[in-house]
């Protein structure tokens, strides 16, 4: 038997199975979860959407939007599922099992308004794989690469749709690009560093599909402070997605 841990977050609001000894998620997709801005009335995809998470908090923060949740894990897709009907957000979002590269099959052409993902980003030749399956596809190119997902979400996206990403600094030229061979615009970019004496680790990006040139570059985002405690910025990102629009209820 699969053990797994029950995590209450945002005080309380979102309670999220993970499993013990498998794929769990981490701060980026907080931060990611945080960074996306959806119109009312919109729809939204998660590609690679692990357990939910992303999609339970944008559900909170965004209430008046249709998502869907693809992920190519069985047994991941079925914990999504597992999590979306605890939180009794069932009405709201629906998990598909399903590769990326694939996505011509599973998917109609221009059928969202938003495409949301957070990609494995390391290389096949980069680093240790993982021995733990799970983990190893979640973080490894091993199942679905950057160009990938780039491609899917060029064919899902309506006209003027908007993709939401996080990926490392290093590989920015590379997303950029790519993005561009597919008709995306980047539009909005956060660098995210570990400290201030630290390089950017990440960045937030926002592109649009269709758009023309014109990149607004936000303020940086320092995670921890000179004590290795979350900055003020990082506590105040914490406390806003603990203030869902509706968190009394659904």
């Amino acid at each position: 038997m699969v053990e797994e841990t029950l995590d209450e977050i945002f005080d309380g609001h979102l309670r999220v199975f993970q499993k013990k000894r498998g794929y769990r998620f981490s701060l980026d997709s907080i931060l990611l979860s945080h960074f996306v801005f959806l119109r009312p009335h919109t729809s939204a995809i998660d590609l690679g959407c692990g357990g939910g998470i992303i999609l339970l908090v944008l559900a909170k923060r965004f209430p008046n939007i249709n998502y869907a949740g693809l992920e190519i894990q069985e047994e991941l897709a079925a914990l999504a599922r597992k999590n979306v009907n605890f939180n009794k957000l069932v009405h709201r979002i629906k998990i598909t099992e399903g590769d990326a590269r694939k996505i011509k099959n599973i998917f109609s052409a221009n059928s969202f308004d938003a495409v949301i993902f957070n990609p494995p980003y390391r290389k096949l030749s980069s680093g240790r794989i993982n021995p733990q399956l799970e983990k190893a596809i979640a973080r490894h190119e091993i199942q679905g690469s950057l160009k990938d997902f780039i491609r899917a979400a060029k064919y899902l996206l309506k006209p003027e749709g908007k993709v939401f990403t996080i990926y490392p600094a290093r590989r920015l030229v590379e997303l950029i690009t790519l993005f561009r061979k597919n008709f995306i615009e980047p539009k909005r970019m956060k660098p995210v560093y570990s400290d201030n004496l630290s390089v950017a680790e990440f960045v937030l990006v926002e592109g649009r599909k269709g758009s023309g040139e014109e990149l607004k570059i936000e303020q940086p985002l320092f995670i921890y402070d000179q004590n290795k405690k979350y900055t003020a910025d990082m506590v105040g990102i914490f406390s806003e997605l603990a203030r869902f629009p509706n968190a009394a209820g659904d």
